[in-house]
């Protein structure tokens, strides 16, 4: 309610207002005291609804509609739920469109209406970018709302059309620019050329600026675009067919040549016929002849249509020549002047007339040439167009192989150089000159004269065959000759007398004469030859021809028939056939020892060409002599052949063993049976392991015997020996002998074997070993002290092995004593050639003796290799140091030997041309000995460093090296070695970490009493071994420090304090397998790398195989950084560095900086290092609990 009460004012206020309130309403007023009730008048609120955004239904949410101009179509619009109904209209490019279909419909509730309004538009090109609306208005709005769309209308482009063809023709060879365009059209027209229906270009662009769609063609003329048709298409998407322009091109072209057809050469006074054409052109051209300066006229020319429209002009000329115009030239021009236009081509006229002369060249008539000589004949020509052609002829008879004729201007000349034949005696040469003027030959002629010895000699017999004894009579008649010459005989080289027969008229002008000669048959004169020889002496040459003689006679054997025939056991032989006969259709027969050996089914014995014996599968009972018979129509022959059979060398006797006593002479004989003997065939060889030559003086052979003589034998001449047989035929028989050497034994012997350990409590079993060598058998005896000893007790027995030449004797005593058996046994070895005697001392376990014979093996720049004789052992297992030392150093380096037991020892990274000093000692787990050769000192000065260019590897030889001359890895195998490098580095710690906590419980009852020990044994450096409470240990040995590990494989190095001399006081060291640090598994190289070289990494990574360290067995001796452990305050503190090579660095000083005294003590300062990898702290001093390190109760034995 509204209004001022008061006045009497109860105006009705509706807020937001809804369309249930469209209704009437009423004001009531009640009932009073002094009025009744009231009711106004009836008011009606009409609630209005303004209409809603238009629908078009066709197109609903669409900004843009695609139409084609001049079709129609259907919009329609709706609004819904207004009151009251809408009116809806449409608008077209802002213009109100008619006849639009409005229907009114309920709407979707009571009192609401929707509105439906239908118009058929149809778009033209105009309305394209224009807007299609749709207005809704009621009495709720007072502008209308309205909706649209953009219309897109699709309508085709204006016909194309062609710019740039402004002429009536155009020339072949310029290029045409054209241009088509097109205006209008929504899209702008596509455009597209062809030319005769052909698409040549489909390029275009468009000019939105002008609306204009348009494409360049640039068309170089040639002559077939003549006529051709040039169209330009337009089209879009609603064209119905493609628009077109088209121009019809009229090119003007000239003909692409001119030719002349025909023969310029013709004879003169001939009529002269040629043809000129012209290809095609546009307009024709006409044609003209000129020869010279003076045009022909008599001319006939034709026109004939052509391809493109073109024309071919033809011109046919007629002309009689003379000899004046040759040379002259013919031109045949066509023109054109409308198109200025002149094209000619030319050829030289050639008239043809005869040689004017002929003659030739020759030697002076009646000129006598000898068969053979080279003669020469020349002809010329002059005059006539072409220069003559000149052709040779013998009698009548054209001359092949002529070389070419020479024409110099009107001249030509041809030679002919004849090797003169009997044939060319009296025959004419002529030489005949032509041209191609086709006139009559001009000839000139010449003869020669030639001497010639007979052309061939003939010879004729009276018989074929003659018989031996009988005679034959021979007819030799020669060819023609000129002079005439003279017939003789010859038989073999021997000179015949004949007989002439006169001589008569021969070919070629020369003359024939005939000769004879008697011959008596031999049958040494079979298949001689008779030689009749015609000799002219004016020529000084001769012919012969020969007769080969036919005699027949009985088998006759050669002179040289081998008599002899020697050939191989179980080989062929054949006995060779040296006979002869005429006829030689031969019968063979063999025969041996009476049989015959040709027969059916014989398997070894066949007959071979030339009727030779072949036997196969050689026997030794085959050897003999055999009978061969020859037979022929003329008689019968035999002779004898003997065959010897050879065979290989077999070894008959050969005494195997053969003995001889020592310094006396072994004589080893070889028998043989062999066919041949030969000298030499003896040869003997030493088939021992070693290498050895036997001389010559030593190989005797006497027949079918050899001997092998070795004189003041030695016991290095026995062994087998091998006696070779070798005639010449194989197999060459082989057989071994053993020649045994005799002598009496001979025990091995030496300072390390003359002393036998052992603990002497009693309980445990002493074994004392003699080796001897010696032949024949060697027999063993024992003595105590001097006293042979009865190997039946009990306590002793004895072993005897026989290998060969060695012979082992072990003495064992059964519960060893120290008061019973600690004496010198006695080995005395035997046989029938003498005896051998070795005294062997069973003492107790002790320190090792020291070595003996300490040399030099190798030097190199940076390497010295030593090597020594090992001495007793003590009784326990001993291992070597080396101690070296240098003028700049300060102090001893110690190195221990690898393999422990090894005699011979490379120590590397030195420093090259620097002296040093060596000395070896051994150890074993009681002490160690004094240094070699009684604390001799062997000084090496190592050898000048090799050149670059030599090629040999060597380490860096010092610490200042940089690191970038070391090798440069990878960058991803850094990071990657460096990552396993620090996981193994973890893993380590926390396995000391762990081993520490675990010996620190075991230990922790005993820590007081080894406490006290270790102060004790400070003060008894120099006293003797002592076998009570425990290991006696060297302060000094304590402060032993590994510096380097790899001078060897598991090698160590140690220095030692300035001053502390070893071989002095007799310090012990901790045994090198009891000192284990803790670090990381590494490849341990045969020598050390520098430091700066490579880092752990890489020394991990070169080798898988690489050998690791065991665990920590104490693991107090290296502990981790920062541990809650503190060194003892009465002593000093070890610090470990790990270097790059993981080699540990310790310096057992006091100070400020714990690594300062390693690196001083190697002549640099810390700051020439690189950062170390990782440190560790040792406990400073730690003394081995007694019950871990003491002696064996069986090791230690007893003082006697």
């Amino acid at each position: 309610m509204a209004g001022d009460e008061g006045k009497g004012e109860f105006n009705l206020q509706i807020e937001r207002v809804t369309l249930e309130d469209d209704s009437p309403y009423e004001c009531q007023v009640g009932q009073s005291e002094s009025s009744i009730g009231i009711i106004s008048h009836t008011v009606w609120v009409t609630v209005l609804i303004p209409p809603g955004k238009p629908v078009i239904e066709e197109h609903s949410g669409v900004s843009e509609v695609e139409w084609v101009a001049g079709v129609e179509y259907t919009v329609s619009c709706s609004v819904t739920d207004t009151k009251p109904a809408s009116e809806l209209k449409f608008t077209k490019s802002s213009n109100e469109l008619s006849g639009v279909e409005v229907n009114v419909l309920p709407g979707s509730q009571e009192k609401l209406q929707n509105t439906r309004a239908v118009v058929r538009v149809t778009p033209q090109s105009w309305d394209n970018g224009n807007r299609m609306v749709c207005l809704a208005m009621n009495e709720a709005v007072s502008q209308p709302v309205e909706t649209g769309f953009t219309m897109r209308v699709l309508f085709p482009p204006q016909p194309p059309r062609i710019e740039g063809y402004d002429r009536p023709e155009v020339k072949a060879g310029e290029t045409l620019s054209l241009e088509c365009k097109s205006i209008g059209g929504n899209p702008l027209a596509t455009l597209q050329w062809s030319k005769n229906d052909e698409v040549i270009s489909t390029s275009w662009d468009t000019v939105s600026l002008t609306n204009t769609a348009r494409s360049p063609l640039s068309l170089h003329i040639q002559p077939e675009d003549n006529m051709a048709r040039l169209t330009c298409e337009a089209v879009n998407q609603v064209t119905p067919v493609p628009l077109q322009h088209t121009i019809t091109l009229r090119v003007v072209f000239l003909p692409s040549e001119v030719k002349i057809l025909g023969s310029s050469s013709i004879a003169e006074k001939k009529q002269l016929s040629l043809s000129c054409f012209t290809a095609a052109s546009n307009p024709p051209v006409q044609i003209r002849w000129w020869l010279g300066f003076r045009e022909l006229t008599t001319t006939e020319v034709t026109i004939t249509e052509a391809s493109n429209g073109g024309r071919v002009t033809m011109s046919n000329l007629t002309h009689t020549v003379s000899r004046e115009e040759n040379g002259l030239q013919l031109t045949c021009e066509a023109f054109n002047e409308a198109i200025r236009f002149t094209k000619s081509e030319s050829v030289l006229l050639r008239v043809l007339y005869p040689p004017q002369k002929v003659w030739i060249e020759s030697p002076p008539e009646g000129k006598q040439f000898k068969a053979g000589t080279e003669v020469k004949l020349t002809c010329f020509s002059s005059g006539g167009n072409p220069t003559g052609s000149l052709t040779w002829y013998k009698d009548n008879k054209s001359v092949r192989y002529v070389p070419s004729a020479i024409v110099s201007g009107m001249m030509a000349s041809r030679q002919l150089i004849i090797t003169t034949q009997p044939d060319d005696n009296l025959a004419t040469y002529r030489c005949n000159a032509t041209n191609e003027a086709k006139a009559p030959p001009l000839t000139a002629t010449t003869k020669l004269h030639v001497q010639f010895p007979p052309m061939n000699v003939k010879i004729s017999a009276s018989a074929k065959q003659v018989k031996r004894g009988q005679s034959l009579t021979l007819t030799c008649t020669t060819g023609s000759s000129n002079p005439v010459a003279n017939i003789s005989w010859f038989k073999n080289g021997e000179r015949l007398r004949g007989f002439d027969l006169g001589k008569k008229k021969a070919e070629h002008g020369g003359e024939s004469t005939m000769g004879r000669v008697y011959i008596k048959a031999v049958s040494s004169d079979n298949g001689k030859r008779v030689t009749c020889q015609a000799y002219s002496a004016v020529l000084t040459q001769g012919v012969n021809t020969f007769y080969r003689l036919d005699v027949l006679y009985p088998p006759e054997f050669s002179p040289d028939q081998q008599r002899v025939v020697q050939a191989v056991e179980h080989d062929a032989a054949r006995l060779p056939l040296r006979v002869s006969a005429n006829p030689d259709n031969i019968s063979y027969t063999w025969t041996y020892h009476g049989e015959n050996l040709i027969k059916e089914g014989a398997l070894r014995h066949h007959l071979k060409d030339g009727g030779e014996l072949e036997i196969w599968n050689l026997t030794r009972t085959d050897a003999g002599d055999y009978k061969i018979l020859c037979k022929n129509t003329e008689g019968e022959n035999e002779t004898l052949i003997k065959l010897d059979v050879q065979y290989s060398p077999s070894i008959k006797s050969l005494q195997d063993p053969t003995e001889v006593d020592l310094g006396d002479t072994a004589e080893i004989v070889c028998t043989a049976d062999a066919n041949p003997v030969t000298p030499g065939m003896f040869r003997w060889g030493w088939l021992g392991e070693e290498e050895r030559e036997l001389t010559a003086d030593q190989q005797v052979a006497e027949g079918a015997t050899g001997k092998l003589v070795i004189t003041e034998t030695k016991r290095s001449d026995a062994g087998l020996y091998e006696c070779t047989v070798d005639n010449g035929i194989a197999p060459p028989a082989k057989q071994a002998v053993r020649l045994v050497v005799r002598f009496k034994p001979e025990l091995q012997k030496g300072v390390h074997l003359s002393k036998v350990a052992t603990s002497g409590d009693g309980s445990k079993t002493a074994t004392l070993s003699c080796k001897a060598e010696g032949i024949p058998k060697v027999e063993y005896s024992w003595a105590k002290n001097g006293v042979g000893l009865d190997l039946n007790h009990p306590r002793y027995s004895e072993d005897t092995v026989h290998e060969g030449a060695l012979h082992t004797s072990t003495l064992t005593i059964i519960n060893a004593s120290a008061a019973l058996d600690y004496a010198i046994f006695t080995c005395t070895a035997r046989n029938k050639l003498g005896l051998d005697v070795f005294h062997i001392q069973l003492v107790s376990t002790s320190r090792p003796d020291p070595p003996t014979g300490l040399q030099v093996a190798s030097v190199t720049h940076n390497s010295v290799t030593l090597q020594w004789t090992a001495g007793f052992d003590g009784g326990l297992e001993q291992k070597f140091r080396v101690r070296y030392h240098w003028e700049e150093a300060a102090s001893f380096m110690y190195v221990d030997v690898f393999p422990p037991q090894a005699t011979t020892f490379t120590i590397t990274g030195l420093n090259a041309e620097t002296p040093y000093n060596f000395s070896v000692n051994a150890l074993n787990l009681l002490g160690e000995s004094d240094y070699a050769d009684g604390n001799a000192v062997l000084t090496v000065t190592t050898r000048e460093k090799p050149e670059k260019d030599d090629k040999i590897p060597s380490p860096p030889e010092t610490a200042e090296t940089s690191p970038t001359e070391g090798p440069v890895l990878p960058l991803y195998l850094i990071v990657v070695l460096a990552v396993v490098g620090g996981v193994l580095l973890i893993l380590n710690s926390a396995l000391v970490a762990c081993l520490v906590k675990k010996w620190r419980t075991h230990h922790s009852d005993a820590a007081g009493s080894e406490g006290k020990k270790g102060e004790g044994e400070g003060s008894s450096l120099t006293k003797p071994n002592e076998y009570g409470g425990g290991e006696l240990l060297n302060k000094a040995a304590r402060q032993t420090l590994l510096i380097d590990s790899c001078s060897e494989l598991s090698s160590s190095v140690y220095e030692s304090y300035e001053g502390d001399s070893a071989s002095e006081r007799g310090h012990y060291y901790y045994p090198a397998s009891d000192f284990r640090p803790s670090l990381y598994p590494h490849q341990e190289a045969p020598e050390c790398l520098s430091e700066g070289t490579s880092s752990f990494a890489g020394h991990w990574d070169q080798r898988r195989d690489a050998h690791e360290y065991e665990q920590v067995r104490d693991a107090s001796l290296y502990e981790e950084v920062g541990r809650p452990y503190p060194p003892p305050p009465s002593s000093g503190y070890y610090h470990s560095v790990l270097d790059r090579q993981g080699r540990a660095l310790l310096d057992p000083r006091q100070g400020s900086d714990p690594t300062q005294g390693a690196y001083q003590r190697r002549g640099r300062g810390q700051s020439e290092y690189e950062d170390p990898m990782r440190v560790y702290d040792s406990v400073a001093e730690y003394t081995p609990s007694w019950r871990d390190y003491e002696t064996p109760s069986e090791m230690r034995g007893e003082l006697v």
